[in-house]
């Protein structure tokens, strides 16, 4: 059992803030499942249009996840996970606000790019900032966010 301290206390409530960046990460990939029904009526999409919506956001993951390494070396872990805060919110408005496939898509793609680099640097900050003792169970808050926003 872990003995809760004043400055566990602290770390615990960073924690939570951090592993936001899981649980958008699993609800930005879970969402569509259930919305695409909506979106395809909306703007009446093709297959291959349907397609590159739904896949929009692995290809901006993939573009994060590469870039975050260089970014967290160069600014930092928790200058990086505002950067990523503030991407999820441009992704989310420009995916709110699209008045066409083509925004849908661009907005989709901004939020992978804010799923790439989260999922990569929020585990790092998370290891980074917990004591040894409980470091895995914090690394592991992470997880369980992701899950929760399939969910």
């Amino acid at each position: 059992m872990v003995k809760l301290s004043n400055s566990n206390w602290m770390v615990y409530a960073i924690s939570v803030f951090a592993a936001l960046a899981g649980l958008l990460f699993g609800y930005d990939t879970g969402i569509i499942s259930g919305a695409i029904l909506f979106i395809k009526k909306d703007f009446a999409l093709s297959a291959f249009q349907i397609e590159m919506v739904v896949s929009a956001v692995l290809l901006g993951a993939l573009v994060g996840s590469g870039l975050s390494g260089r970014l967290t070396d160069r600014f930092g872990r928790r200058k990086v996970l505002v950067f990523t805060a503030l991407t999820f919110i441009t992704g989310s408005l420009a995916t709110a606000f699209a008045s066409n496939v083509d925004w849908l898509i661009f907005g989709r793609i901004i939020l992978g790019i804010a799923i790439g680099v989260g999922s990569f640097t929020a585990p790092l900050y998370l290891a980074e900032i917990a004591p040894q003792r409980i470091r895995g169970m914090l690394v592991s808050l992470n997880q369980l966010a992701i899950t929760i926003g399939i969910v």
